[in-house]
Parts: C-alpha cells; structure tokens; sequence
C-alpha cells in the first residue's frame, strides 16, 4: 500500500512539477521574417543511407528558401552507394547546390557521426554560412522547413533551435515504442525549460538542429563532444555552457522516413545508447531501474493485487496512478495520431524499455556497447584524448 501513494505521489508530481513535459503545444516560436536572409551550410552525415535517400534528400534540394542555401552531404565510408545515389538525385532534382564529401575513417576518440559532421562543417565554412543545419540522412522536411527554422532563430535570439522529428509510426510494434519513446525523453528534458534562459536543462534532437557558425565556434562543436554517442544532448549542453541559448520542440515540418517495423529494430536503437546516457554508471543503473518499476510497474501491479487480495485500498491508489499515468500520455498519441487505448498500455511498453536499458548495460560489459553500423564506440576515457 505505501509503495502504491509513492507511486501516485510521483506521477502528481510528474504531472504539475515536470515542466509539463506531457503537454505537445511547444512547436516553433512566432516569428515574421528578418530583413535580411542569413547564409545557410546544411550538413548531412550519411552512413549506408541509399535505402532512405531518395525520401530526404530531394526534400532539402527543393528548401524553398529566399537566402543563400547549401548542401553538404558527408559520405561516411558507405559501403551501398550513398555518396554517388546522392550525386544522382541532384543531377535529377536540381534545387539547392550540393557537395558530396567523404572523410575517412575517424581516428581514435571520435563517433563516425560527429567526425562526418565535422568535415561537413569544414566544407560548410569555406562558403562562410551565418547558421548550420545539421541533419541526418533519413529526415524529410517540407519546403518551408529551413525558412521557418531560421525564422524561429532570429526571431527569439537562438543560438540552436532543434525539431524532435516526427517519427514513423505504421507497424504495430512503432505505435506501441515509439510515442513513448517521445514521451519519456520530453520527461527526461523538459521541452519550456530548455528553453528558458538561465535554465541548466539542455537538449536538442540530433536530427534537426540549427546552430549559429559562430556559436559552434565558441562551444568547440564538433571536437568539444568527439567522443559523445548521445550527440544531440552533448551538443545542446556544449552550447549552454558556452552562454548560448538553445530551443527544443515538437516538429511540424520535419518527418523521420526511417521504417522499425520490427521489435529488434527499436530494441537496438534504445539499446544501443541507453547505457551511455546513464554515463556507464552501475549505480545510475540501478537508480533507474528501480524508478522504471516504482513509477511505471507498480500501479498496475498494486491494481491486480489489490483486486486479487482484497485490498481495496491499495487497488484504488493503484488505478488512480495508473490514470494519471495513462492521461499524461495521451497528448503524446494524439499527436501520433494514434488511438487512446494505446495509453494504458505504458506499462508494458516502459518494461520494455527497462529490458533494453538492462541489454545496453550487458552489451556494454561484453565490449559490444554502443554498435551502429559495423562501429563499436568505447567508453569516453578509455581512449587517449588527442586534444
């Protein structure tokens, strides 16, 4: 019965203490146009992407955009054609200018990812663009997408302004992960304080984040975070503690044409980084499986033994957690699109993403953490920094 109030006393204040993380309404500030459109470098790190290019890259080709717009596609030792299908596709397109780049192997200490974003950007910067867009190769944007973005920026003063991309949501498996997957990283980073000046939240969405040239200057981006696996979150707090202001919402004009259609295929992009967000910390591990089951697994579970043992008590504590919990969730689905009968099933899909944070560690101490793409990253530490 005590288990199940501090159940409920931990989602009341979820629910009114949490920066509202549950709310979907933070989307792109107002914003008229400046009067005078800043030059933009657009970097796309690309990695075996030829399956999904042709749904993204025309999308960035055809910005509809009045200033002065480049794209710079960084082919990370592809091995199924990116770099040429992408050469190809703007031979067909036409649109914005594109340059096709490729670096080599990353040496010790860096991610392939953020060594690809930083040849990008070094190509960006021979053309001396005011703003960065940094996105990956399996994001679509819609013609406006780079307008508003810069819009949004100068508007409000911002050093970054980041989109959580709308992820695909078609098999069964996506609808059931992955407007969760959403919903607990907006309670992780809470969308209005990230916002909020002088707030020590940080985040950003790796997967649309416009940056100011000068500011990744000053916050040393790339090389700052070479070795981060969680890059968007690392870039977001590098920016912040260079006394940048950063801005993270909801997306409209900025899809994710990945397709998970399998459970292994979401397990393994949870999995793959969960451990390293809890800093390879045995103890944070420990912390945070125990905070999964208190507040996601003991409402139910208080309701099926409450009923089953006769305790009504502790069942009807456990239903109120649980609907608090399921009430919370449903702005989320909405915004998916997705039925809301989806939202008491939370449960299970957070026991799912507990047996995957659980499969990182292992992985982890099997030297296999972190793996994408044929890439196995070590630990930050256990390579010599070469800074």
């Amino acid at each position: 019965m005590w288990i199940t109030v501090v159940s409920l006393a931990a989602w009341c204040w979820l629910l009114l203490c949490q920066g509202f993380f549950w709310r979907t309404d933070v989307r792109l500030p107002p914003h008229g146009d400046p009067d005078a459109w800043p030059s933009v470098g657009v970097v796309v790190p690309a990695r075996d992407e030829a399956a999904v290019l042709p749904a993204s890259l025309p999308s960035l080709l055809a910005q509809e955009y009045p200033g002065r717009a480049e794209v710079f596609l960084v082919d990370d030792g592809s091995t199924d054609g990116t770099g040429e299908l992408a050469l190809e596709l703007s031979r067909r397109y036409g649109g914005l200018p594109l340059t096709v780049g490729s670096p080599g192997e990353p040496p010790a200490g860096w991610t392939g990812k953020l060594w690809a974003v930083r040849h990008g950007i070094g190509l960006a910067r021979a053309r001396d663009p005011e703003y960065l867009l940094l996105t990956d190769a399996d994001i679509a944007h819609a013609p406006d997408s780079l307008r508003a973005l810069v819009a949004a920026a100068r508007a409000g003063g911002f050093d970054v302004v980041s989109q959580m991309a709308r992820l695909r949501v078609e098999s069964v498996w996506e609808r059931l992960v992955v407007p969760a997957f959403v919903y607990f990283f907006a309670q992780l980073y809470p969308f209005r304080r990230i916002g909020r000046r002088g707030s020590r939240t940080a985040a950003a969405a790796g997967g649309c984040v416009l940056l100011r040239t000068v500011t990744a200057e000053q916050a040393r981006i790339p090389d700052g975070i070479r070795h981060a696996v969680i890059d968007d979150v690392a870039l977001a707090r590098a920016v912040k503690g260079a006394g940048g202001h950063v801005w993270l919402g909801l997306a409209d004009r900025v899809d994710s044409v990945r397709p998970y259609p399998r459970l292994h295929d979401l397990w393994r992009m949870v999995s793959r980084s969960a451990y390293a967000q809890l800093r390879h910390n045995p103890l944070l591990l420990l912390g945070t499986v125990a905070g999964l089951a208190l507040v996601y697994l003991v409402p139910p579970a208080a309701v099926v033994a409450g009923t089953v043992g006769g305790a009504a008590a502790t069942a009807v504590v456990g239903a109120l957690a649980w609907a608090v919990m399921a009430g919370t969730y449903l702005p989320m689905l909405r915004y998916y699109d997705q039925p809301p009968w989806l939202a008491p099933l939370l449960p299970f899909t957070a026991l799912l993403y507990l047996l995957m944070t659980l499969d990182s560690a292992v992985q982890h101490y099997r030297g296999r953490g972190a793996a994408w793409k044929g890439r196995t990253y070590a630990r930050p530490g256990a390579v010599p920094d070469e800074g």
